[in-house]
């Protein structure tokens, strides 16, 4: 998906907040319905039930008929997308959206003449009944877009996203295969030797935003400085993630265009990040240390940096089996955990082959990688020269 900075002016914002409302009212609704569903009770009211009561809600209620019905139809088929989603096992069972937290909705059978460029820099789309709504031009806009989303962030952003597959970059066929380890105080970590860090919060702001978590904890629930004092802070963790956004969109970008094969650990970053808190009867322990690390690997972007590079480098990502990639070396393939001297130390004890932890882990990573992708290709991936260390000049180094 695309996304664009939305510039809405003040009455035009209104109008999508409406929309925002109107489509989590619907959602919210759909909710409490299935909620009520039990085993025994026949089935839960589909898609087109669903539309069938809302239009006659629509012809109830007033407020409600001002509204779009293509935004609290859509809301009704986000859901039963979700819930298809749940029953698959793929996510969670679709809960309930709150306001200032879940602000937004979609637009289907977007017209080719809805979407337009004004000047160099400033675009415009046709939102129903709000009109045109400039939008920042920071890029071109996929073409042939039929669907658009417009959502608020907790720091009062608005964004649209225009459903669209991007094309994946074309391999550079140079036979170049590089292994990726990720870790929390080196975020990415690659078989050539650069160590790659997540940019996040600087000190000072690091600082401000523990002052004003503070601040928030002694303000007065529903008071104007507990709302000034949450988007001040939801301003700063904006910040934080557009940085960690774009660091991974420029790695991303980087890693596809100079390797042919990227070799990753598999890794179940859901499971990795559960909280260790337990239950009553049998509570966690390391509590405190857990939920560190957990916010450690969350910032570090491990997930969304696969993510992308499985878009961007369609077929040349190749997950391997993370099993001892940081006890084995590299030289003599010898496993031992007391090989690890430390996070960024590792010294072999079989030969005594010396080098950066997370580098070592990656070019095990790189190794196996490079086996499976000759494997799978039935041997006809261009052979990488032993050693050998690409000439790039693009900006890795974090």
């Amino acid at each position: 998906m695309s996304r664009y900075r939305l510039q809405p002016t003040s009455s035009q914002e209104q109008m999508l907040l409406e929309h925002c409302g109107h489509a989590r009212f619907v959602w919210n609704l759909a909710v409490e319905q299935h909620a009520y569903w039990r085993p025994g009770r026949g089935a839960a009211p589909g898609f087109a039930e669903q539309c069938r009561q809302l239009t006659e809600a629509r012809a109830e209620f007033a407020w409600l008929r001002a509204g779009s019905v293509t935004v609290q139809q859509q809301a009704l088929k986000d859901f039963g997308q979700a819930m298809a989603h749940f029953f698959a096992r793929i996510h969670r069972r679709p809960t309930w959206r709150k306001a200032g937290r879940h602000e937004g909705f979609r637009i289907v059978a977007v017209k080719p003449g809805d979407v337009r460029r004004v000047s160099r820099r400033v675009g415009q789309v046709k939102v129903p009944k709000v009109g045109w709504v400039r939008f920042r031009w920071s890029r071109p806009v996929p073409g042939g877009v039929k669907s658009f989303r417009v959502t608020r962030d907790r720091a009062g952003r608005w964004h649209i996203g225009f459903a669209a597959i991007p094309d994946s970059i074309p391999a550079p066929r140079t036979g170049e295969v590089v292994g990726l380890d990720r870790g929390v105080v080196v975020s990415a970590a690659l078989s050539t030797g650069d160590l790659l860090h997540a940019p996040g919060l600087r000190e000072g702001e690091r600082a401000r935003l523990a002052r004003l978590q503070r601040r928030l904890a002694r303000a007065q629930p529903g008071s104007k400085r507990r709302a000034r004092t949450k988007a001040a802070i939801a301003r700063l963790n904006a910040r934080e993630t557009d940085r960690r956004a774009d660091w991974i969109e420029k790695t991303s970008t980087c890693l596809a265009r100079r390797f042919d094969v990227i070799g990753v650990e598999d890794l179940k970053i859901k499971d990795m990040t559960r909280s260790a808190r337990g239950t009553v009867e049998a509570p966690g322990r390391g509590v405190g240390q857990k939920a560190g690390l957990n916010r450690g690997i969350l910032a570090a972007g491990w997930g969304a940096l696969v993510t992308r590079l499985e878009h961007k480098a369609a077929g040349r990502v190749v997950k391997i089996n993370p099993r001892c990639t940081s006890q084995t070396c590299n030289a003599c393939k010898h496993v031992a955990g007391s090989s690890r001297k430390s996070q960024a130390v590792f010294s072999c004890v079989a030969c005594g082959y010396r080098a950066n932890a997370d580098v070592n882990a990656a070019r095990n990573i790189r190794d196996t990688a490079a086996g499976h992708a000759v494997a799978a290709r039935g041997g006809l991936l261009l052979s990488r020269p032993a050693n050998r260390e690409p000439q790039h000049d693009l900006p890795l180094r974090g």
